[in-house]
């Protein structure tokens, strides 16, 4: 699954979802690369 993290202030990163911390990050991982940050939340289209 696809997920997409907020990294700092306004770097996003998308990759493979892998797991969920107790803190309420998620971590994605991107080729060999493991990234944690704040999942964006999706909304509907306007």
């Amino acid at each position: 699954m696809i997920k997409t993290i907020l990294l700092g202030s306004c770097t996003f990163v998308q990759g493979t979802f892998v797991r969920r911390l107790d803190d309420g990050k998620i971590v994605v991982r991107v080729g060999d690369r493991v990234f944690q940050g704040v999942p964006v939340t999706s909304s509907a289209a306007a």
